[in-house]
């Protein structure tokens, strides 16, 4: 087949929705699909690249300024007389194609796709469905956000949230039901943006996790050199968390439960994998709490590198309550560490209380703190708990998730019609 992939975020940025793209991409390409990719461009002119041997259009692009990129450095907040100021302008923000039709149609009338699958709904998403409606193509999407999310990463005021969650909520189903399908990360997702409003959805949809390439993420000791490279103390108990330094991922609980875990296990270390607008935050937070020489902030980590990394730790700990799946959950697991997470979001579908870890009641850091040291004092509790997370993993490994989309794919392009599918 021959396939469009339409993105706001693609590499070499570092989050889910970049990741999950190129992975699809690549993963297609490498099964014998006719593949190419739609985004904005990181330079601002458009050009086209083969990035892993697919084909990759980047349009023309400005800089959106109010969030950050995910590939430069975050920068500290501003010091006004004396006092920390909210980062809302940045030098490197995200890249937004603003009005990308033109390029779409181009582009488009240039490839002829089969189908059309979209991630965000981006100017360029919109513009490649409209175009696609146009053509009579068919059109997947794939929600991959919750309007909670969106709104925490805002900083939307928690007297507003509830009524711009419910727009949201309305504008994603709004744009969902111009599809031929639609997918979603988990059941969980599915059943918190579609069914719980209680309405009919004529559109198929189905949970299709984003899966991991696990070739890449494996039990084992990491090399002597990435101890070495990255400062991280070798041979004692390592809390491991990698992802986005963020407030709405609530990493401040984490430092804190850390704190109470140095009480129980003294030769404890957290080692923190990722930037973000609120490390340099965390970074005065351990200051204060006495514990910042046992925790390293490593900042953005890019495999081979990142995949050892994992490897270094004893146990996986977070405390995001937004995710739509948590892709870092699945790597962690398959790397055979047990998990540590809150109840909210998706992550239960990965981490599955006494089974591959524990899942802690939201802010309890007390809780979070007692059950990560003792996963980290207990070498039986925490081979049992590795084992379970390394089989959980194995249920998402990306090979599935490719045979999913390809049936889908072939399901619209031949006009099969289904209202929900549960693989």
């Amino acid at each position: 087949m021959k396939i469009v992939i339409a993105t706001a975020v693609y590499y070499p940025q570092i989050n889910g929705v970049a990741v999950f793209s190129h992975n699809l991409a690549v993963g297609l390409m490498r099964r014998g699909h006719e593949v190419m990719v739609i985004c904005p461009s990181q330079t601002g002119r458009r050009h086209v690249e083969m990035v892993d041997g697919v084909k990759t259009v980047f349009l023309k692009s400005i800089d959106a300024k109010v969030y950050p990129d995910q590939i430069h450095a975050v920068p500290a907040k501003k010091k006004v007389m004396g006092k920390e100021w909210p980062r809302l302008w940045y030098k490197h923000g995200l890249r937004v194609s603003v009005f990308p039709g033109r390029e779409v149609r181009q582009v488009l009338d240039e490839f002829q796709p089969d189908v059309v699958h979209v991630q965000v709904s981006d100017p360029i998403g919109l513009a490649v469905v409209k175009y696609a409606r146009r053509h009579r193509i068919p059109v997947v999407t794939t929600e991959h956000n919750q309007p909670d999310v969106i709104t925490e990463q805002i900083g939307v005021p928690r007297v507003l949230k509830k009524p711009v969650n419910g727009m949201l909520s309305a504008y994603f189903v709004n744009r969902q039901s111009k599809s031929d399908f639609v997918t979603m990360p988990t059941e969980l997702a599915i059943e918190k943006l579609i069914w719980s409003r209680g309405k009919e959805f004529k559109v198929p949809v189905a949970a299709v996790s984003n899966g991991v390439d696990l070739t890449h993420f494996k039990p084992g000791k990491a090399p002597k050199e990435i101890y070495e490279k990255y400062g991280v103390p070798e041979g004692v108990p390592v809390m491991l968390y990698v992802g986005r330094i963020d407030p709405e991922k609530n990493v401040a609980t984490v430092v804190r439960a850390f704190a109470e875990v140095k009480r129980r296990v003294p030769n404890a270390a957290l080692v923190m994998v990722g930037d973000g607008t609120d490390k340099p935050r965390l970074e005065k937070l351990a200051k204060k709490l006495g514990i910042a020489e046992a925790v390293k902030f490593l900042g953005r980590v890019l495999p081979p590198d990142l995949y050892e990394l994992y490897k270094v730790g004893w146990v996986f700990v977070t405390a995001s309550e937004v995710e739509t799946q948590g892709i870092v959950l699945i790597e962690a697991a398959a790397s055979g560490l047990p998990l540590v997470a809150v109840k909210g979001g998706a992550v239960e579908d990965i981490c599955r209380d006494g089974e591959d870890g524990f899942l802690c009641e939201s802010g309890n850091i007390t809780e979070m703190a007692e059950v990560t040291a003792k996963i980290l004092s207990d070498d039986k509790l925490r081979r049992k708990l590795a084992g379970a997370a390394v089989r959980i993993a194995g249920e998402h490994d990306f090979e599935r998730t490719l045979t999913k989309f390809e049936n889908i794919y072939r399901r619209v392009v031949g006009k099969g019609k289904v209202r929900y599918c549960k693989f």
